[in-house]
């Protein structure tokens, strides 16, 4: 019970940062479950299914607050369900001796790009309005959607961080159209571990229990996308999954690192993303302010 109690914990945590970012519930989920010891395959497989029911209930809450572009979302997740379906085919296929500092790999790169991508940058806004072309979002959907299955996490990192960075669309409107397209993603992920694996190792009261705790969490999540600080959010969970990573990769799954080394890079870690916490909040107080002054001045 304790178990099932923790997981709609995580599901519900892990939708309120990604209905808030447009990123993080995979490579948060996943990188739980492979602490708790679950197999790759097993972990992504688990958080696809999950998806399918979050996504859903994202896509309907984010269009009920006017954050979601239909059109954005199947550009990018039809190409995205493509490379999910990769992506699961061929992470079923490899060993846990493989997979797990692979996948743990990924998911470290992809927390530190989180953690210096909202902490120094911030999001970024010019050039709104200007199209987006299909030879542009295809690629991009089709990469984070492999990139999803094989590392449970990926899509919106991936997606969302590449979207900002073109300035040419909203914010609210990336997060509202990244997390939704990701339904695609999960299904056709999903098709690929059940080819691949079955559903006789998967455990789907995890299921029922990381979905409960998402679908609480989308619509207030969606309603927060307005008014969360998400250069702090963006922080926080990048640092996070830094931490959870990096414990597999210094396990004997990969490198195999002495206690004393791994009490150094723990506290290490600790302190750069406290830093990079601290440096966000007062990045955010500063930016917060300036406009306040400019606001006054008009």
């Amino acid at each position: 019970m304790h178990t099932l109690i923790m997981l709609g914990l995580i599901g519900f945590g892990a939708q309120m940062v990604d209905g808030a970012l447009g990123m993080g519930f995979g490579a948060t989920s996943t990188s739980l479950l492979l602490v708790i010891g679950t197999s790759p395959a097993l972990a992504s497989a688990t958080v696809h299914l999950t998806q399918i029911g979050t996504t859903a209930a994202s896509a309907i809450s984010h269009w009920r607050f006017g954050n979601l572009d239909v059109r954005l979302a199947c550009r990018i997740g039809l190409p995205g369900g493509v490379g999910a379906f990769i992506g699961a085919t061929v992470l079923s296929s490899l060993s846990t001796s493989v997979a797990t500092p692979l996948m743990a790999g990924i998911l470290l790169v992809l927390g530190t790009y989180i953690l210096v991508r909202f902490t120094v940058a911030g999001l970024p806004v010019r050039n709104l309005g200007k199209p987006l072309r299909n030879r542009f979002l295809a690629p991009l959907g089709l990469t984070a959607g492999f990139v999803n299955a094989t590392a449970g996490g990926g899509w919106g990192p991936i997606n969302t961080s590449t979207l900002l960075a073109t300035g040419r669309l909203e914010p609210r409107k990336v997060v509202g159209s990244v997390g939704p397209s990701e339904f695609m993603v999960a299904t056709c992920g999903s098709l690929g571990f059940m080819l691949g694996l079955g559903l006789s190792g998967v455990n789907l009261s995890w299921v029922a229990m990381m979905l409960a705790g998402g679908v609480v969490a989308a619509p207030i999540a969606a309603y927060l996308v307005r008014h969360i600080p998400a250069r702090i959010l963006g922080s926080a969970v990048g640092g996070l999954i830094v931490l959870l990573n990096s414990r597999t990769m210094m396990s004997e799954h990969a490198f195999d690192l002495s206690p004393d080394v791994r009490v150094v890079a723990y506290t290490g870690i600790l302190l750069v993303w406290t830093t990079g916490i601290l440096y966000a909040v007062r990045e955010h107080r500063r930016a917060s302010a300036t406009d306040l002054v400019g606001t006054e001045s008009r």
